[in-house]
């Protein structure tokens, strides 16, 4: 089924996810239809069609994709009611049924934090980032919350900065986000939130091999240690490094998945003897 214009079907929302120009995905499912399946499509954060006169304001401006259980009435009176308020809104079609159907990726609910009050999740971890600590923010706001907040602290104060300021912390020890065995952090969130497909598995392997020194697991890890600690020299300020460094994941991520069997070489014209 091809979309309307005022919906998008599940493949096509598929290959927007994870890139920079991904629409914001608000999911109106009610409270039953949540608890039979409480997984969340990529990116997407739950809201209600009972009060959306409340949060439609803070999606000015924004492309939203708003997704219900089979694509139908929730969905339907949700975007016709965001696009009165001036909001560019679809739905989903076929919803999150569909979704599912397609065997497509979705994050379990119950292992995301608890969001502040303005409904972000809130993260910390060491300051003067190298390579996970950029990798794992990447994937966290291109697959499961866009408006995540970032903390880079002293390695000291990581725990007590997240207990005191709500936050979640990752990469160091004795956490749940840090490295299990041979895999980094990085690859413990692919796993973890159900992200384990075959471009983020590959950048994963590319991460993992980058940030714990064994650079034959992947060709490509050279490069990436090579931007990434080249990054970390550019940039004093740890968010402004994180900003530099999501073009960098951008790129990585869209070769896997889009252009790893390309070649390239320069053409020439010469005449063979």
């Amino acid at each position: 089924m091809s979309s309307s214009y005022t919906s998008i079907s599940s493949d096509k929302l598929s290959r927007l996810i994870g890139t920079a120009k991904a629409p914001t995905l608000i999911d109106v499912r009610t409270d039953e239809d949540f608890a039979v399946d409480p997984r969340l499509i990529p990116g997407a954060t739950r809201r209600s069609h009972r009060n959306i006169t409340d949060w439609a304001p803070g999606l000015a401006g924004q492309s939203v994709i708003v997704i219900c259980f089979k694509g139908e009435k929730l969905a339907e009176g949700t975007a016709a009611a965001l696009r009165h308020h001036g909001i560019a809104a679809e739905t989903l079609e076929g919803g999150y049924s569909g979704w599912r159907e397609a065997a497509l990726p979705t994050v379990p609910a119950d292992k995301l934090p608890k969001r502040d009050g303005r409904g972000r999740t809130v993260w910390v971890t060491r300051s003067r980032p190298k390579i996970d600590r950029i990798a794992c923010p990447w994937l966290i706001h291109r697959f499961v919350d866009p408006s995540a907040v970032f903390l880079f602290v002293a390695p000291a104060e990581v725990t007590a900065v997240a207990e005191h300021f709500g936050g979640t912390p990752f990469d160091i020890e004795n956490v749940f986000w840090s490295h299990r065995g041979e895999l980094c952090t990085f690859d413990v969130m692919v796993q973890e939130l159900g992200l384990s497909t075959p471009p983020l598995e590959r950048l994963a392997t590319m991460v993992r091999a980058a940030d714990t020194a064994r650079l034959d697991l992947s060709p490509e890890a050279p490069g990436l240690l090579a931007a990434s600690l080249g990054l970390s020299r550019m940039y004093d300020d740890d968010l402004e490094q994180l900003n530099a460094g999501m073009l960098i994941y951008d790129a990585f991520y869209r070769w896997c998945r889009d252009a790893a069997k390309e070649t390239h070489n320069w053409p020439t014209n010469k005449v063979k003897p």
